[in-house]
C-alpha cells in the first residue's frame, strides 16, 4: 500500500474509493468552518456537504475533533519544506517552525479549531496527536543535523507547541506566533 497519508487513516488502512471519501468529507470541513465557524461544525454538516451519508462520515471520524486533527495532519503531510543546505542550524530550524506555523495563518477559523481538537481527549484524536508531534520532532531534528541535542529538541517543541495555543486561544495571530517563534528558536539555538 502507499506511504501516501490519503491512503492512512488512524482507524484502517483506506482503498482508493475510501480515501477519496476522506478527502471529500476533510475538504468539505474546511468549508464548512470557513462558512460558519468553529461553533457551526458538526459531522453531519459535512457529511452533508461531501454528499455522503453522516453514518459514512462517522465511519471515519469518531468525532468533529477528529475530523479536524486529520485535516492538520493531511496539510502538515502535503507541507514539505523546501531542503536547505546553507544556512545556519538556526537558519534551518526557522524555516522548518516558520513554514508548520505558518500552515493556517490565512484560515483562522481552521486553525482554532485545529487548536481545539489537538487539545482534546477523543482517543483518535490523541493518535494523530502523536503522529503530529512525532512528525514535528522529526522536522526539528533533520533541520539541527549532526549538531541534534535533546535538551533543544524538546525547548524548540515547547517553543513551537506553546505558540500555536496561544494563537489558538487568540492572544495573536498564526504570523505573530511565528515570529515569536523564530525570536525564542534563535535564543535557545545561539
Amino acid at each position: 500500500m502507499s506511504s501516501d497519508v490519503r491512503f492512512e487513516s488512524t482507524r484502517r488502512r483506506l482503498n482508493g474509493q475510501q480515501a477519496e471519501t476522506v478527502d471529500r468529507l476533510t475538504g468539505a470541513a474546511v468549508e464548512v468552518l470557513r462558512e460558519k465557524g468553529a461553533g457551526g461544525l458538526a459531522v453531519r454538516a459535512v457529511a452533508s456537504r461531501a454528499g455522503v451519508a453522516p453514518a459514512t462520515a462517522y465511519t471515519y471520524f469518531s468525532s468533529k475533533g477528529h475530523l479536524i486533527a486529520e485535516v492538520f495532519w493531511r496539510r502538515l503531510g502535503d507541507h514539505t519544506p523546501e531542503p536547505s543546505n546553507g544556512g545556519s542550524t538556526a537558519d534551518r530550524v526557522v524555516a522548518v517552525l516558520r513554514g508548520v506555523a505558518l500552515l493556517m495563518a490565512d484560515e483562522p477559523e481552521l486553525a482554532s479549531a485545529v487548536t481545539a481538537a489537538l487539545l482534546g481527549d477523543d482517543p483518535e484524536v490523541s493518535h494523530l496527536r502523536v503522529r503530529i508531534g512525532a512528525d514535528i520532532r522529526r522536522r526539528i531534528v533533520a533541520a539541527l543535523g549532526e549538531e541534534s541535542d535533546d535538551r533543544e529538541v524538546n525547548a524548540l517543541e515547547m517553543v513551537y507547541a506553546g505558540a500555536l495555543v496561544r494563537a489558538g486561544m487568540g492572544y495573536g495571530s498564526y504570523s505573530d506566533m511565528a515570529d515569536g517563534i523564530e525570536s525564542a528558536a534563535r535564543l535557545i539555538l545561539r
